[in-house]
Order: C-alpha cells, then sequence, then structure tokens
C-alpha cells in the first residue's frame, strides 16, 4: 500500500471560543501530528533554544526569505515578525505528516495560496453573548479591551463563509466530535491517498483480464 499525503489542518475562531481546548485533544488522541517551527525576529526567552522553539534570526534574514517566498505565512505581532517556514512543512507532509495550524483568518488566507491542499476549518461559539460571556469569565480584559475583543470577533466571523467546515462549540463533546470528523475525512479523500487503488490493482490489463 502506498503511504498518504499528510493533513494541514487549519484551524481558526474568534478569541473565547475554545480553539486550545479542542486543538489539544485531537493531538491527544492523535499523538503523530508534526510540529511547525516558526521564525521570529525577537530575541530568545528564558530557557528558549534556536531551532527548537523558533528559529531565531535578525530582521535583515526573515525579509529576505520572505521576498523568496520562503514562508507558508508570516505577520507583525508587537513590532516582532513571525513566519512558518514553508519546505519544511512541504516536506513533512509529503513524508505522510499531517499537521495543524492554529491561526487567525489573515494567517489562514494566506495558507489558503500557499497550502493548497490545507483543510481548513472554523470553530463558531454559539452565538455572541455566550462568547461574550466566556471572555468575560476570563476576567483579563476591561470593558475597552472587551470591545475590541468583540469587535475583531464579528470581523473574523464574517470571514467563516470561505472555510470547509464549521464547528459550533456549544456541547464540548460534540464540538470536538465534529473536529475530529473533519480531520479524519480529511485523512482519507482520494486526492490525499493517490495511487492507493492503482497499487491494490496492480498490472491494469491484468485487472481488465480478471473482469
Amino acid at each position: 500500500m502506498t503511504s498518504r499525503e499528510g493533513v494541514a489542518l487549519v484551524v481558526s475562531g474568534p478569541s473565547g471560543v475554545g480553539k486550545t481546548t479542542l486543538v489539544d485533544r485531537l493531538m491527544a488522541e492523535f499523538p503523530g501530528f508534526a510540529r511547525s517551527v516558526s521564525c521570529t525576529t525577537r530575541p530568545p526567552r528564558g530557557q528558549e533554544v534556536d531551532g527548537r522553539d523558533y528559529h531565531f534570526m535578525d530582521v535583515a534574514e526573515f525579509e529576505r526569505r520572505r521576498e523568496q517566498g520562503g514562508f507558508a505565512e508570516w505577520a507583525e505581532v508587537h513590532g516582532n515578525l513571525y513566519g512558518t517556514p514553508l519546505e519544511p512543512v512541504n516536506a513533512l507532509l509529503r513524508q505522510g505528516r499531517d499537521m495543524i495550524f492554529v491561526i487567525d483568518v489573515q494567517g489562514a488566507a494566506q495558507l489558503k495560496l500557499s497550502l493548497p491542499g490545507a483543510v481548513f476549518a472554523f470553530l463558531l461559539p454559539p452565538d455572541l453573548d455566550a462568547l461574550e460571556r466566556r471572555l468575560r469569565g476570563r476576567g483579563q480584559d476591561d470593558e475597552e479591551a472587551m470591545a475590541k475583543r468583540m469587535e475583531n470577533a464579528i470581523a473574523e466571523l464574517r470571514e467563516a463563509r470561505w472555510y470547509d467546515a464549521l464547528v459550533v462549540n456549544d456541547v464540548l463533546d460534540e464540538a470536538y466530535d465534529r473536529l475530529r470528523a473533519v480531520y479524519l475525512a480529511a485523512t482519507l479523500a482520494p486526492a490525499r491517498n493517490a495511487g492507493l487503488v492503482e497499487a491494490m490493482l496492480g498490472d491494469p490489463f491484468e485487472a481488465a483480464r480478471r473482469g
């Protein structure tokens, strides 16, 4: 049997929708997921190790790689540049390794172009009131910050229409079952299992003779 191509599963959703909880659960059940090591221009923190936590580089090197199309996606956050190196991702996918990207809609839009075979899942709250309650329950934001978070959430929800799957996170177990189904369906897609039938049939002329 031929091995299948790896799945790049891209998960987005507004802050507070439960992305980390659901993705951590998926990775715990399927521990074979590969991890992409991002590049960044910020200095290492604490015990971070170059090549394990991040690939640390200066701005000139980052911009050179970006201009050469070396990133699957990139963004500027708090004055520092972050990017997902494209070739290591493609190499892992060719080896049949699956990968998860938890990323905002802007980063997902870049991945849509750089990883055309990726599968995109958007996590939705049951409604906006529930999302606001979850955010307030964290106790981390004042009213101004809360208003900004909700404004950003609405903007992200408007982009959900182009994703491949929409998963409402109301009951956690049900939401997990749906996200799990999105992933498993992706692993079974014929385009991701090229050569599987041919390997089974062998010589097409012999198969035709068998009828």
